[in-house]
């Protein structure tokens, strides 16, 4: 299904993009191609859902001020606090051009497999891995299904995915052994996670926990206050 957001140029930028946001727009830049960036804006709505669809690995088609452009998203900012995006990078694309990208691993059959049902536990290893592909090729997803695993001695690998026509992983020598998904004894793996949290812990006295929250706050504040201002820079 073909995603597409409708972009308006804009003239806002620096301290003046907060208005902009207070007025429920998101400001943006759509990069590209050897023309220079374009700083655009958007209907936070739309730009919530076009994100949300189309993460950093599905095509969007672009309609700015009344020109068309395929392209990929790059970076969405949001706001840590109000959890609002708050900017959105594009990358222009061409439609016969094989780009790369990361998506998402997807298991499939969850709580169904042999292994499950026997009252052993899936945990996913690999939830991203990097294909290449023709925009109109590129999946949302990659799934691997769950159903072959029985037992402790079983496993999924990169080489257990099968690809859609046309998509490759990005690495060509990328190795097929990786593993996306173990099987584990529900009482192995709580040991596991006991004995690595007994050894995360360790002995701090008040006043060096009192110093690290401190530094803690300081660092926090210094790099909202970074944040914002490389935003304001580039914006």
């Amino acid at each position: 299904m073909e995603i597409s957001l409708k972009l308006t140029e804009r003239t806002a930028q620096g301290k003046q993009v907060k208005k902009l946001r207070n007025e429920g727009m998101v400001p943006s830049v759509v990069y590209g191609g050897q023309a220079d960036p374009v700083h655009t804006q958007s209907p936070l709505v739309e730009t919530t859902k076009v994100t949300h669809k189309a993460g950093k690995h599905s095509p969007v088609h672009l309609m700015i001020d009344g020109k068309k452009k395929l392209a990929i998203i790059k970076t969405i900012d949001v706001d840590p606090v109000k959890h609002r995006v708050r900017h959105v990078a594009f990358h222009t694309i061409k439609e016969n051009e094989v780009i790369t990208t990361e998506v998402p691993i997807h298991l499939t059959g969850m709580g169904e497999s042999p292994a499950e049902r026997a009252g052993l536990v899936v945990l996913q290893a690999l939830e991203r891995i990097e294909i290449k592909a023709k925009p109109a090729a590129l999946p949302e997803s990659l799934e691997i299904s769950l159903e072959s695993l029985e037992t402790t001695d079983d496993k999924l690998t990169l080489g257990d995915i099968v690809l859609p026509e046309g998509v490759e992983f990005a690495e060509q020598e990328q190795n097929m052994e990786i593993v996306v998904a173990n099987v584990y004894e529900p009482s192995a793996l709580q040991a596991q996670n006991e004995a690595a949290a007994g050894d995360a812990e360790g002995p701090v006295s008040e006043e060096e926990a009192a110093e690290g929250e401190a530094a803690e706050s300081t660092e926090g504040e210094a790099a909202g206050d970074s944040a914002e201002s490389k935003e304001d820079a580039k914006e």
